[in-house]
């Protein structure tokens, strides 16, 4: 299993109040979870977790909201974590942080929209943070494409790699994970809403796109 560990960094911009911010708050809430009894965790699931029928139905439109910040294991947290810490302090630091809040929390439901849209009947709880962080990533191959990441297999030295050639072979492989989901008998393979993370970086791409030919562009020197 590879894993990103580090980066390039931004020199100078926005600190990166949030991105961190919203590491803690991840994990405050995945400890919470930990005081939980096994029956307790899977109602909390349920409760807070979004769950794609009835967002059809029209109910419970805050889980959209709050299964961002809830994981379902160790590993779940833990690889979405290190996403989070080694790419969302450079676009804060360049987008500014208001609009990195905006551009998280929407991202969260642009691929919470995407996960529904494949899985409209699915009564399977949705949580996790890695839509939004899948946004995140998106927007970081347009503005971040050269930047140099730093990957970990296994036990072995870590080496590096430029971020477009690992973020595409991420998405490539999500990609052909969630068109193999399409149909009545996988409808979330593997546990996994690959769909989110496909439209949350789609989004991700798009906002990219505009902040490097818009604003950006006068105010910064990207990669």
């Amino acid at each position: 299993m590879f894993f990103p560990v580090g980066d390039d960094q931004v020199i100078g911009g926005h600190k990166p109040l949030f991105s961190y911010s919203f590491l803690v708050i991840n994990i405050l809430v995945y400890i919470f979870q930990l005081t939980l009894t096994e029956q307790g965790c899977k109602e909390f699931m349920y409760q807070y977790g979004s769950i794609p029928q009835e967002i059809m139905a029209g109910q419970d439109y805050f889980t959209l909201f709050t299964n961002m910040f809830m994981h379902a294991g160790f590993l779940h947290i833990l690889g979405n974590m290190l996403f989070l810490w080694v790419f969302a302090d450079n676009i804060e630091s360049t987008i500014g942080n208001i609009y990195f809040i905006l551009f998280y929390i929407i991202g969260g439901l642009a691929a919470s929209a995407a996960h529904i849209y494949f899985n409209p009947g699915s009564e399977i709880p949705t949580v996790g943070a890695s839509g939004a962080i899948a946004a995140v990533l998106g927007a970081y191959v347009v503005l971040f494409p050269k930047n140099n990441i730093k990957i970990r297999f296994l036990i072995f030295k870590p080496f590096s790699m430029i971020a477009i050639l690992f973020l595409g072979i991420w998405f490539a492989q999500n990609l052909y994970s969630g068109i193999g989901s399409i149909g009545p008998k996988t409808a979330q393979s593997g546990g996994v809403a690959w769909w989110a993370h496909i439209g949350g970086f789609v989004f991700g791409v798009l906002i990219g796109f505009i902040a490097r030919y818009s604003f950006l562009k006068k105010k910064v020197e990207l990669a």
